[in-house]
Order: C-alpha cells, then structure tokens, then sequence
C-alpha cells in the first residue's frame, strides 16, 4: 500500500482515482499532479515505484493543501463565523444547513434522523 499524506492508498485501485483518498485532492487534481511528473493515468497504485510516490508526495506537499492542514483550515473558518456571531456561524452551531435551504421538510442529512412527535395523552383516573 502506498501512503501519501497519512493515508493508505489501496493497491488495486487506478492512480487517479486512488489519489483521491486524500482530502482535498479530487479528480482534477489528482489528473494535474500525475500529468505534471509524466504518470501514466492508467497505472496501478501497486504498480508505482518508491520514486513515483516520493515524486506524488512532494508535488501534494508543495503545491495543495491537504489531509491535517486543510481539515485546521476548514474548523478554524467555522470557528471565526462562529465567533463573530455570522448568521452562517449560528447555522454551523445550531447543525442546519447553511446555504439557505429549505428546513421545513427535507435537511435530513443536517438535522438527523427525524424526531417523534409525543401527543400528549390523558392520564385515566380511577373514580
């Protein structure tokens, strides 16, 4: 297994698709980076040489933010919208969608699964 970034790369999987285990690096990017050191899109990650991904961790490194760095950056935006009291802080805090979605129905993902609603029931009295 090759290990870039702190992650494994599972061995059968194509190059650049395997790449994309990486947060912060997609498709694209990962296409970029191995048409930039000349890889060939339809190798193996088991396949690669030590050099190949020594070459791969190095262009990540250098040139994208990625895995530990980009998951800081992410929480520490939220933290400042959070902090100065944003209205998309107070969604972020309150875990609704932030983006202007509707609420009423839908927004599962945000919300949770759904809660039951209790009727409020008589208590029978003995007469």
């Amino acid at each position: 297994m090759a290990r870039i970034e702190g992650v494994n790369i599972p061995d059968k999987k194509r190059v650049e698709y395997g790449l994309t285990y990486v947060h912060g690096i997609g498709v694209k990017s990962s296409r970029d980076i191995l048409n930039k050191l000349k890889i060939s899109l339809d190798k193996r990650v088991r396949e690669l040489t030590d050099h190949e991904v020594v070459a791969i961790q190095k262009v990540i490194t250098a040139s994208y933010t990625a895995e530990g760095e980009l998951r800081k950056e992410v929480t520490l935006n939220i933290k400042r919208l959070q902090e100065i009291g944003a209205y998309r802080g107070l969604r972020h805090k309150r875990g609704l969608p932030t983006r202007g979605q509707r609420t009423k129905t839908n927004a599962r993902t945000r919300k949770g699964p759904k809660r039951q609603a209790v009727a409020m029931k008589k208590k029978v009295t003995k007469k």
